[in-house]
């Protein structure tokens, strides 16, 4: 098994980084599901094709992380049916994810996507580097937080402003849990009992997975 990632909680000082730890904790997770957002295309089970990153080289490494916080599935998801994945880092718990090392440029674009916008325009990062945390707007996944480093390059993700308990939680759809499954079992550091049991202790997940249930689903898909 792979070891585990240690996030080094300082924020960084260059503020104009040329590589940057994208740090995915839902479906993105899956190397083959983000290459719908870096190479463009329809996914299997989604609803919306995406345009793709101005750069399509895949990710130059991809690293098993834990985060301080906690995932939660909420709102509906119209490519997907069903909640998505948010990470709220003030909450107590961890959450499990995969940071894939990537161009600011592919970043940006990865983001823009998220977000529903248009990819082709660098975002500024200086804010978000400076203090851990910025909204680019009001939209669900238009906050970017940095959680630290990791061999001197920042660890980026991107969430909703609000907070796990300000929003109502949502049962995720089976083919949106088998991506976010799927890369977390890919990372090589947890096994299909320590995913299955993570997943369905998320909140909004509760609801409609069980251990079991998760288990069967990537398993059937393996």
């Amino acid at each position: 098994m792979k070891a585990l990632n240690a996030i080094d909680p300082t924020l960084p000082t260059d503020l104009k980084p040329e590589r940057v730890w994208y740090t995915s904790y839902g479906s993105n997770m899956d190397l083959d599901r983000l290459a719908y957002y870096i190479r463009g295309g329809r996914p299997p089970g989604a609803a919306r094709t995406y345009p793709g990153c101005r750069d399509q080289q895949m990710p130059s490494r991809s690293i098993p992380v834990e985060l301080r916080g906690a995932m939660y599935f909420a709102t509906e998801s119209p490519v997907w049916g069903g909640g998505r994945a948010f990470y709220d880092p003030q909450a107590d718990g961890r959450v499990l994810g995969r940071a894939h090392l990537v161009s600011v440029e592919q970043f940006s674009d990865i983001a823009a996507q998220e977000m529903y916008r248009e990819p082709g325009r660098d975002l500024d990062l200086g804010e978000a580097l400076t203090t851990g945390r910025v909204m680019l707007g009001d939209g669900r996944y238009e906050t970017l937080i940095c959680s630290g480093q990791v061999d001197r390059a920042p660890v980026l993700t991107f969430t909703a402003p609000w907070s796990m308990h300000d929003v109502r939680w949502n049962p995720p759809s089976a083919a949106y849990v088998h991506f976010l499954a799927a890369g977390l079992l890919a990372a090589g550091t947890w096994d299909v009992d320590a995913v299955a049991e993570y997943v369905a202790a998320c909140p909004g997940a509760t609801e409609r997975w069980s251990e079991q249930a998760v288990r069967e689903l990537l398993k059937s898909r393996i």
